[in-house]
Order: C-alpha cells, then sequence, then structure tokens
C-alpha cells in the first residue's frame, strides 16, 4: 500500500467490517455525504437508511489492497466482500478534522 489510512478513514472501515452502523455514521461530519455511483446520501439518517440496505446491513466486508493519498482525498481500493456487491471497489474519503465529510464509491 502506498500510505497509511487516517485515523476517521480507519474508523468507518474498522465500523463497517465489524458491522457498527452506530461508529460507522459517528464517523461522518452530521451533513457528511456518502455518493454510491452518483446517488448522493446526506446526513446520517440518510447514509442510514442506505447502509441499511446496501452496506452494513448486506454484511460488508472491506479488504483494502491499496491506499492512495492524493491533495488530501483519500482512495482506497477495496475488494468488496458480502450479501451484496462483491468484487473490487475505490472508495474515495474527504477528511475534515476528525471525521469524513464525503465518502465516494466507485468502480
Amino acid at each position: 500500500m502506498s500510505t497509511t489510512l487516517p485515523a476517521p478513514v480507519r474508523t468507518l472501515l474498522d465500523a463497517a467490517n465489524s458491522g457498527d452502523i452506530e461508529g460507522f455514521l459517528n464517523g461522518f461530519t452530521p451533513d457528511g455525504v456518502v455518493d454510491d455511483w452518483g446517488r448522493e446520501f446526506r446526513g446520517r439518517s440518510r447514509i442510514r437508511s442506505w447502509s441499511d440496505a446496501e452496506f452494513i446491513g448486506v454484511r460488508v466486508s472491506l479488504t483494502p489492497t491499496e491506499i492512495v493519498d492524493d491533495d488530501g482525498v483519500v482512495t482506497v481500493t477495496a475488494q468488496v466482500g458480502g450479501d451484496g456487491f462483491n468484487g473490487p471497489s475505490h472508495f474515495s474519503f474527504r477528511v475534515q478534522d476528525d471525521l469524513v465529510t464525503r465518502m465516494t464509491i466507485r468502480a
């Protein structure tokens, strides 16, 4: 891997892998956004609904294979498993202070 994970990104990945929805949500700013292939979910309530249906709710597992920090945007390439999508994806994170403001998911 080309860099280490910032603590806020590690918090989200660890929470997702352990099925900890509260820990996952608390890793975002109150107005944080998940952009899942162009569908945006803003705020913890909307992120929870998305996650319950498509992420933690389908027992996602994320195994990072590469980490790149490009001018403050951390992109994690991960092998995704679980009962939903399976395969490689790119997760890009914007961090403010100790929380994630945006998580963008693309192939």
